[in-house]
């Protein structure tokens, strides 16, 4: 039997826990949704899904997308915010008869909603309740007006949103949950050295990775195929699914064509890229949603010439903006974070563009050629990327802009050319390991970034494992062997 509490030490966890049910009449604020979503970070948080990289990476990008969705609504003057699909994965902390059916074998179970909340009050509550986690401590919370003076920062640099708040020690072994910091470090200690850990592994590797050769020669097949067929300039995939997936994916495309191949001559000239919604990115390339059917599909294929004329009045703004800045070219980048539909980022340009023009700037029409910005509408201020491009925010002022784009620009073009000098390294590193080692294939994660990945190849160049040979390996952030044998290992990998 548990000794009593005391009553001081309750107090401060129902007010630590449950901080709302003693305030009754206050908006929620950023700190207040962090607080109340706790419950849900512990759930999908993405450093628990190491061993499994592409549920891994669908919660980065959702958790991206939330926190982008709850920084809107609490801007000011903001009346109304996209509706925003996401999907998680949500782990299993306890048992649940009421939803033990949708439970993956290891341990999670898929979750999909979409959000069309007005205030972060409902949208928290929305969150909470579709992933069935629970909402006690949301009770006694009523939503009320609040000034922005009085409006907590959602998120900014180094404080995103979906990162949760350390707790108290005191919090785990009073709830009895686990301790995420402790499960991680525990992880770290007993993680295998590389030759323990090929030994282990390389039999596994070679055969899931022979099993899936006839697939990966299909797949080849059917992209060519389809390329040549459409004129594609590429068929791509946002996310790291397995050969059978993507077979599956360019098998459907293929029917498709079939049963309308009209719809389908739209196609031609773009880049078709398989993700979680339909639509055009920001980049001009075809999205289709690997969960749509070809109903959805073919809308989208019908719509194309809507979406050209959209994307090319994206290219004028970026055009205008870029006259106006100095030269400065305005980017997208995929893979630094989720795909940005071309509605969403026609409407970003369009709203920095007018405030630019409602102020007059004095830059000289070069003076910042040969570098490069991205807008952002989840960010308070401006900053400098460390590979040498700029992170706008959409509203940002124009003055502050000017002062800040020219302090800064010295910097940005030293970080470019230190990038451009450390990517050359990297792939001449990686072609000598590739070779060195008789590696069938090598890549690494797009979050692995140079100053890791040529260390990594330069250790792996030294040990020479000859357990490797004829693998497929792709540098990552943990140890796994993925379905079709690809290997994974971590850039930091213990010798």
């Amino acid at each position: 039997m548990h000794s009593r509490l005391p009553l001081d030490f309750i107090v401060i966890m129902v007010t630590t826990l449950y901080p709302h049910s003693l305030v009754h009449v206050r908006a929620l604020s950023g700190a207040d949704a962090i607080n109340a979503l706790r419950p849900f970070y512990f759930a999908v948080h993405p450093d628990f899904f190491g061993q499994h990289p592409r549920e891994r990476e669908v919660n980065e990008n959702s958790l991206k997308r939330l926190n982008g969705y709850l920084e809107n609504l609490q801007k000011p003057g903001t009346r109304s915010v996209q509706p925003t699909k996401l999907t998680f994965y949500v782990r299993e902390i306890k048992d649940k008869e009421d939803i033990q059916k949708d439970i993956l074998p290891h341990g999670f179970r898929s979750v999909s909603f979409t959000l069309q909340t007005k205030d972060v009050l409902t949208t928290v509550m929305d969150v909470l309740k579709s992933c069935s986690l629970s909402t006690e401590h949301m009770k006694g919370l009523k939503a009320s007006s609040e000034s922005p003076k009085s409006r907590q920062p959602v998120a900014g640099h180094g404080n995103p949103f979906y990162r949760p708040i350390k707790w108290d020690k005191s919090y785990y072994s009073f709830t009895g949950f686990r301790d995420p910091e402790q499960e991680l470090e525990q992880a770290k200690k007993v993680e295998p050295t590389l030759s323990l850990w090929l030994r282990n592994h390389e039999k596994e590797a070679t055969k899931k990775q022979n099993a899936s050769v006839p697939q990966r020669e299909e797949l080849k097949r059917l992209k060519k195929e389809l390329c040549q067929k459409f004129a594609l300039e590429d068929i791509r995939w946002q996310r790291s699914w397995g050969v059978t997936h993507r077979c599956c994916q360019l098998q459907s495309l293929s029917r498709l064509s079939q049963q309308n191949p009209e719809a389908v001559l739209n196609l031609r000239g773009h880049t078709i890229i398989f993700t979680d919604q339909s639509g055009m990115n920001a980049s001009g390339h075809v999205m289709l949603g690997t969960m749509d059917v070809h109903h959805q599909w073919t809308k989208l294929f019908v719509s194309l010439p809507s979406y050209r004329s959209l994307h090319q009045q994206t290219e004028w703004l970026k055009e205008r903006i870029s006259h106006v800045l100095g030269g400065i070219q305005v980017i997208d980048i995929e893979r630094l974070g989720p795909v940005q539909p071309i509605e969403e980022h026609f409407s970003i340009l369009n709203t920095f563009h007018k405030r630019l023009l409602a102020r007059r700037l004095a830059l000289h029409p070069r003076s910042l050629q040969g570098l490069a910005m991205t807008l952002e509408n989840d960010r308070s201020s401006p900053s400098l990327h460390e590979m040498g491009h700029f992170i706008i925010p959409a509203t940002c002022e124009p003055s502050r802009l000017q002062t800040f784009l020219q302090s800064m620009a010295w910097e940005a073009r030293q970080r470019i050319k230190h990038r451009n000098q450390l990517q050359a390294e990297e792939e001449e590193v990686l072609l000598h390991c590739l070779e060195g080692l008789a590696l069938r294939n090598l890549s690494k994660e797009p979050s692995v970034r140079h100053n890791q990945m040529i260390p990594c190849c330069r250790r792996l160049l030294e040990v020479r494992s000859p357990l490797m040979e004829g693998l497929r390996v792709e540098v990552s952030h943990f140890y796994s062997v993925m379905q079709d044998g690809d290997l994974c290992i971590p850039w930091d990998w213990k010798g």
